[in-house]
């Protein structure tokens, strides 16, 4: 490594250390349910996004293990060489069938389904009205399509309307997540469909956090809102959070999906996801359409966070999702209240610029169906006493 290399990391590294930015990876012995093992230390999960307690399900490793042992570790190829495996094919048909979409389409992670959806369908001369707290994928992708980008206030319907009322781009594309992934609120989808129909532009919404959990079945926040497919033309989603398993998917007509077979460049160009993965990711979509009593108890536990935690002075979110954050604001403190959880068993990231904004550092708690009410409990109790102490002290 060069000498001015090597100076101009380590200097952008100590700032990061300096600013109580830096971040690191802990190893997770097992699998990654709500018991835990991390760093040699036994713990309680609450900060992962297998909602529906699927990623440790056996009935999910069964399903991985019988197809590798047919199909291989790997796909060998992209899918549009040799990749596609019928385990593929199988996904995406009961995807659409679930959704009742004509048609879906598999991506091997959800950045890069959004990434490639919209560079697929925007370029120069065109508009992207967005919300402002989109997650980085959206942005990212909005980015790399050349095309023209107004930001919205988050959430602020009027803002929307503004930007897509001033828009002069030759097609336009609201864009914004269904499930926001910090603070945990869904997006007013009706209002943004109403919009979307009154300026003729195209609504993308990326239902990573709602699909599995919210609306009839957990088929997501788009039927929660009860809106069509032709309301929401371009639906993304992924499989490594409720449905317990890994990758992405776009749902919608069939012109879309195959428009986006010809020209989403993270499709065309990424080597299959595992055909044993897309099996595992069929069980788990079959578990989530089967299994309401999942969603039933992890709504019973976010009415109990909400409830006992406003008991205990917790200045806990109006979130009515499994993404239950808490804004300490200041980093250090966020990172202080984040250990101390550790050093009593409780696994919960600090959030930290710039994945949240400036001044809004916090505890994202999220919810699982293999939760207990005890372990939420346990969970609220240290907090509480954490919060209260002197190193941790503040407004909560």
């Amino acid at each position: 490594m060069s000498h001015s290399l090597q100076r101009h990391l380590q200097t952008r590294l100590q700032a990061a250390r300096a600013a109580d930015l830096y971040r690191t990876r802990r190893v997770i012995e097992g699998g990654h349910g709500v018991r835990i093992k991390v760093d040699g230390r036994a713990c309680i999960n609450f900060c992962s996004n297998d909602y529906l307690g699927l990623a440790s399900d056996p009935q999910m490793g069964r399903a991985l293990a019988q197809a590798a042992l047919v199909q291989g570790c790997g796909s060998g190829a992209s899918q549009l060489i040799t990749g596609y495996n019928r385990e593929h094919a199988a996904l995406e048909e009961e995807l659409a069938d679930y959704l009742d979409r004509e048609r879906a389409l598999l991506f091997s992670t959800g950045y890069g389904a959004n990434m490639g959806v919209i560079s697929a369908l925007m370029g120069r001369g065109d508009a992207i009205v967005s919300d402002a707290l989109n997650h980085a994928s959206l942005i990212d992708g909005a980015r790399l399509s050349g095309a023209h980008k107004d930001i919205y206030p988050h959430a602020d319907m009027p803002g929307a309307q503004a930007c897509l009322a001033a828009s002069r781009g030759e097609n336009t594309l609201l864009l914004s997540d269904a499930v926001f992934s910090m603070d945990g609120d869904v997006a007013p989808a009706a209002e943004l469909a109403h919009l979307a129909d009154k300026y003729d532009a195209w609504l993308m919404l990326d239902d990573a956090h709602g699909f599995g959990v919210l609306g009839p079945q957990g088929q997501g926040s788009v039927a929660a809102a009860g809106l069509s497919a032709r309301q929401v033309p371009i639906l993304v989603a992924t499989l490594g959070k409720s449905i317990g398993a890994a990758g992405a998917f776009v749902a919608g007509d069939r012109d879309l999906i195959e428009y986006l077979i010809q020209a989403a460049r993270p499709f065309v160009f990424s080597t299959a996801p595992p055909p044993a993965v897309a099996a595992a990711a069929r069980q788990g979509l079959r578990l989530v359409r089967a299994d309401q009593w999942r969603r039933d108890h992890l709504f019973s536990l976010i009415a109990r966070m909400q409830s006992r935690g406003r008991s205990l002075g917790l200045a806990v979110s109006a979130s009515s999702t499994p993404i239950q954050p808490l804004i300490l604001g200041d980093e250090a403190r966020a990172l202080a209240v984040s250990n101390a959880l550790l050093e009593r068993g409780f696994l919960v990231s600090a959030i930290r610029p710039p994945t949240v904004p400036e001044g809004s550092a916090r505890l994202r708690i999220t919810l699982s169906a293999a939760h207990t009410a005890e372990q939420v409990d346990a969970l609220l109790d240290a907090l509480a006493d954490i919060l209260a102490s002197p190193q941790c002290a503040g407004a909560a």
